[in-house]
């Protein structure tokens, strides 16, 4: 009997089970994959990397590890950050604590010994007296839904479920379908080797330069001198990013003042062009109609073919209303006479052949397919794993008209189940190792607490459930993404069933909800029951 399973060897898993192990506590990670890693696991797809500051990624909780550690580059590539995991594994043991090549299938409470029962897919049991889920927001890839797929005769790739072996590009005529954040990241580099690339796209996204580059020495010493004041800033600002909106509102400064500081954005690297922009441009439609056409200027300037740039240029929602792709040359590469854009709006896919895909405007030729086609974002990971609570209740009927949780870390009516990254959670809008160590240590905090009063069981009540929900819908209100499809409301065009917008993060900002949640603790953990 595990006092803690966890399940997920990610970022959020390797540090759950850190904390949880230096508690003396009898606990097991299970991880799906072979090794740890998350994200930066199974996301290995050419052109993979941060969109944070690297510095303002890893772990902040070993001083030793902070000082040890070299990021090469401000923006790092996934190859470096699935060496940082490994690193992290290694230098504090964490892989005996796993097993891997493990997937949950199912997951059912018994009321009367208040205990999970475990069910893997391999055959498996096991047993544990609270299960922490540590999935990811973003790990539960959805295939296209277009007639034919499984015909294709040549290679096909999932970005999310890219493989360990190297996929060859040279030479070959490779298609990609979705242009969102991943898209873009794997348009970029496909484009530079591709006998040809046909970009297959559905809905343009407004992108921006990443600006990344090596760090110097210099650079170098200087972060690592900087440690607390990155991380202080990062518990400071609205979403634990290096930015933080420049107070200032769009609409109340000269033309001339904006366009001072988006050029001045638009040529730093990262998220300020979307974070550290006037603080209105993510309410007001007005003031958002102006940075959207300032960015689409520098759309119109970066792509040769005028009808091309219109192409690729957003008619459906404004700037940073979604989340903003982070691009080096990505418009650059329309202007290469090795790569076609297909206009889905125009001429829509009618199928998947086995030579290719056919369009409103005939058959593509390929060898290669890369779905770029996202994720079902923040609850699907959990929606795949049949989570039984009390009185046979389905985790995903309870969800069926949008999550319903508690801070984003508990539900009702699922006693002793821990979701790190949850829905409603400040985790999912956010520079998320940040929010990971806030939400571990809170969970670690909460099963010391539950040790130390000898309890066995914590619930969050449903009272406290339905308050938090409607504060989570209470924090959008204004906000643009809230009117925009997107993964923010728990939209991908290709599921079908999920046609109704529901929010699923928390936009109240990381200081709001992190004292939401010390509040909480100090409580007693007021909105649970502890039993």
């Amino acid at each position: 009997m595990l006092d803690v399973a966890v399940i997920g060897a990610g970022m959020s898993g390797m540090y759950q089970i850190y904390r949880l192990r230096e508690m003396g506590l009898n606990v097991r990670g299970f991880e799906a994959g072979s090794d740890v890693g998350g994200t930066w696991y199974w996301n290995r797809y050419p052109g993979a990397r941060f969109d944070s500051e690297s510095y303002s990624y890893g772990y902040s909780f070993s001083r030793e590890l902070l000082q040890e550690w070299d990021w090469t580059e401000h923006f790092s590539p996934q190859p470096e950050t699935l060496r940082y995991c490994n690193y992290v594994a290694d230098k504090f043991d964490l892989r005996r604590h796993f097993q891997f090549n493990t997937r949950l299938a199912a997951a059912r409470f018994n009321s009367d010994e208040h205990i999970w029962s475990l069910e893997f897919e391999d055959g498996g049991s096991g047993q544990c007296r609270l299960l922490v889920t540590a999935v990811g927001p973003l790990s539960a890839p959805v295939q296209p839904a277009i007639e034919g797929v499984e015909t294709f005769a040549g290679e096909v790739h999932h970005t999310g479920l890219w493989p360990k072996q190297e996929v060859a590009i040279a030479g070959r005529r490779v298609g990609v379908i979705g242009t969102g954040a991943t898209g873009v990241q794997v348009i970029q580099e496909v484009a530079k080797n591709a006998a040809h690339l046909t970009v297959f796209q559905r809905t343009p996204n407004w992108c921006a330069p990443l600006n990344n580059r090596p760090i110097t020495a210099a650079e170098q010493r200087d972060i690592k001198a900087s440690y607390e004041r990155i991380f202080r800033m990062c518990r400071a600002t609205a979403n634990s990013f290096l930015h933080d909106a420049d107070p200032r509102k769009a609409l109340e400064v000269s033309a001339a003042e904006r366009l001072e500081l988006w050029e001045k954005l638009y040529g730093e690297p990262g998220f300020g062009i979307w974070l550290a922009n006037f603080s209105d441009i993510l309410v007001d439609e007005e003031a958002n109609a102006t940075i959207s056409e300032f960015v689409a200027g520098k759309i119109r300037e970066r792509v040769r073919d005028p009808a091309t740039a219109a192409k690729l240029i957003p008619t459906n929602h404004g700037f940073g209303t979604r989340r903003v792709p982070m691009e080096t040359g990505y418009y650059e590469v329309y202007n290469q006479a090795n790569v076609d854009l297909v206009d889905l709006s125009e001429t829509p896919i009618e199928r998947i052949t086995p030579r290719g895909v056919l369009t409103g405007a005939g058959e593509v030729d390929l060898d290669l397919l890369i779905f770029a086609t996202g994720f079902d974002a923040v609850r699907g990971a959990l929606d795949r794993i049949e989570i039984v609570g009390e009185q046979g209740v389905l985790l995903r009927d309870k969800w069926a008209q949008g999550p319903l949780t508690y801070l984003g870390l508990a539900v009702a009516g699922f006693p002793n189940l821990l979701t790190l990254v949850g829905p409603h959670n400040s985790a999912t809008f956010c520079n998320i190792p940040r929010c990971i160590e806030q939400n571990v240590d809170w969970v670690t905090d909460a099963i010391s607490y539950m040790r130390e009063h000898g309890y066995q069981r914590i619930e969050a009540t449903p009272a406290a459930e339905q308050e938090w929900t409607e504060h989570v819908f209470d924090a959008a209100q204004g906000l643009l993404l809230t009117q925009v499809r997107s993964w923010f409301m728990g939209l991908n065009s290709n599921l079908k069933d999920r046609d109704k917008p529901r929010l699923l993060v928390y936009a109240g900002g990381s200081p709001r909800y992190r004292e939401r949640c010390d509040e909480v603790a100090q409580q007693g953990y007021a909105g649970f029951d502890l039993t």
